[in-house]
């Protein structure tokens, strides 16, 4: 497997046609993809992270990961993203996964669970906002950096 650069319509593309259960990230600030002998099996986006509390300017939330299923590509993306966020100045990173999820590939790239989340919704009456697309408890993981 190999780790390759991708244009952020690329990405998105990608995600759109493989991710089991999400729309693409509108944004990102990195992004990387993983081949096969030239085809593309994995890409992973991160970017801002979406908890305004969250968005230190120091801290990138990896937005999306999805593979075709290749052993190692999930461990191996996220290793893509932590040596990038480093290599600009980023000092943590969070994501995010369902409970029912086990997290494996972020346990082998050396994530800790940090906590969980609630299922509220962003909007309020003051300022509307989409709805979330899985409105599920979900469980936090954090990566430092430092």
């Amino acid at each position: 497997m190999t780790l390759t650069p991708l244009t952020r319509a690329a990405a998105r593309a990608w995600i759109r046609d493989v991710h089991r259960r999400l729309s693409p990230p509108l944004g990102d600030v990195i992004r990387v993809g993983l081949q096969i002998d030239g085809v593309l099996v994995g890409v992973a986006m991160a970017g801002r992270p979406v908890a305004r509390m969250l968005d230190n300017g120091l801290t990138l939330e990896v937005t999306r990961v999805a593979t075709t299923g290749q052993r190692n590509a999930c461990s191996m993306l996220y290793g893509a993203i932590r040596r990038a966020a480093t290599a600009l100045g980023y000092t943590r990173l969070v994501t995010y996964t369902l409970e029912h999820e086990p997290g494996s590939s972020l346990r082998a790239a050396g994530w800790v669970q940090t906590g969980t989340t609630g299922t509220g919704e962003w909007s309020r009456p003051s300022r509307a906002r989409r709805p979330a697309e899985q409105p599920a408890p979900k469980r936090r993981w954090t990566m430092d950096l430092a």
